[in-house]
């Protein structure tokens, strides 16, 4: 093992794109960095830079999380580069929602889940907010078994520090099971 800078990350990282309602309109940003932290309640955590997004999500209390596939990397990677408190990002995609007015969700998205804001924590340089999510959507094309599949949905992860994206790779193993045989 060689040492390396100690700013290192988890890889992969899901991009997803976090939406919510500020000032009255809705907005989308470009997030590497989200986790589902809670099995029951379902929630969700994303952290955030200071973005015009986190004021949204303080003003509303509600924010949605949405999973894009491979064919929305450069609209995604736009909401990422222009901040909406200086362009409108309204109609970058086609907004729909589920039972909360203020978590605009992406149709093109095949996996959108709605959250109503269950716990905020400041640290230095980032806020995390932690989502109870309220309801999930997933394209019915992007499903097998009555469940979202991953080869469908054709999500996209990020690396840092070198800022790349990238595709996820193939089936390696099935989990709580690979390890039985392990000893």
């Amino acid at each position: 093992m060689v040492e390396i800078d100690e700013n290192a990350f988890v890889y992969p990282m899901p991009m997803t794109l976090v939406g919510t309602v500020v000032e009255g309109r809705v907005n989308f940003m470009a997030v590497g960095w989200a986790s589902r932290v809670n099995y029951r309640p379902p929630m969700i955590a994303v952290a955030l830079g200071d973005h015009h997004t986190n004021r949204g999500i303080h003003e509303t209390g509600e924010f949605s999380v949405n999973v894009p596939g491979r064919d929305l990397l450069e609209a995604t990677d736009y909401c990422g580069l222009v901040s909406g408190s200086r362009v409108d990002k309204s109609d970058v995609f086609q907004v729909f929602r589920g039972d909360l007015a203020n978590a605009p969700m992406i149709a093109e998205c095949p996996l959108a889940m709605e959250c109503r804001l269950a716990e905020h924590l400041e640290l230095p340089s980032n806020e995390i907010f932690v989502g109870l999510i309220e309801g999930a959507y997933c394209k019915e094309e992007c499903m097998t078994d009555g469940r979202p599949d991953i080869r469908r949905i054709e999500p996209f992860t990020l690396t840092m520090p070198d800022n790349n994206y990238w595709l996820v790779g193939e089936h390696a193993g099935k989990a709580w099971s690979s390890g039985k045989g392990y000893r």
